[in-house]
């Protein structure tokens, strides 16, 4: 094993602290730095560059136009969220109370889960009226009532199926823009009413199979005046 270096000693030994023995231009001459200047020219020597210098670039002219409010710039992100796990009282069939959004309190019936995360839920809606459509398990309840599914077939159900159109704004001309605008009714595809009559007429017997679960199904639930939260069992 090689013998550890030692500490190199400074020639200017400090009389007290920050405050060396020897002037500037005593340690100056002491390191024979007049001597290498003396070799080269009178100047330090000075080592070229290896690679060639880049050129500076004209300096570019400020823009004319500012913008009167600040404009927020996106924030580049790398993450890729991840869809929720299920939880483990929600397995295909399971009946559900939503807790929230147009159809609250409503029990539907658990199909299954889609790429992004939410749940594929239906009333079914010759039951309760609460059509195909999809929720975040973040806002149902679980209960222990069950529906063999298995003959209801599910498979082209995904997110892109409830993606909305996204429809290209027109130009008015000018006689349409001083008329009042008239609201056109949504109507509902007929491709998604045959859907849904689909998995009705497949999920309804099932559920005629089990004595008073259409009637179940179909009641809404809400909670009443003496009724402790923590202690229902669903």
């Amino acid at each position: 094993m090689a013998a550890p270096k030692k500490a190199r000693a400074s020639r200017n030994k400090d009389l007290i602290k920050g405050i060396g023995r020897l002037s500037r231009s005593k340690v100056y001459h002491k390191r024979g730095l007049w001597a290498v200047k003396a070799k080269n020219g009178g100047a330090f020597p000075t080592h070229k560059p290896s690679q060639p210098p880049v050129e500076a670039k004209a300096a570019e002219k400020p823009p004319k136009y500012y913008p009167a409010d600040d404009v927020p710039k996106p924030i580049p992100r790398s993450r890729k969220p991840k869809p929720a796990k299920l939880r483990a009282s929600i397995t295909p069939g399971t009946v559900l109370i939503l807790l929230a959004g147009r159809f609250m309190g409503k029990r539907v019936v658990f199909l299954k889960q889609l790429p992004s995360g939410l749940l594929l839920v239906t009333g079914p809606f010759k039951v309760n009226g609460v059509p195909l459509r999809r929720v975040n398990q973040a806002y149902v309840i679980g209960t222990s009532t069950k529906v063999d599914i298995s003959s209801v077939n599910v498979e082209k159900f995904d997110d892109k199926y409830f993606a909305k159109e996204t429809q290209k704004k027109k130009k008015k001309t000018e006689g349409q823009f001083f008329e009042a605008n008239k609201e056109e009714s949504k109507v509902l595809p007929q491709v998604k009413k045959d859907d849904q009559k689909s998995v009705d007429s497949q999920l309804i017997p099932a559920i005629e199979a089990v004595p008073d679960l259409k009637t179940y199904l179909a009641a809404r639930f809400s909670l009443r005046s003496g009724m402790k939260p923590h202690e229902l069992v669903f």
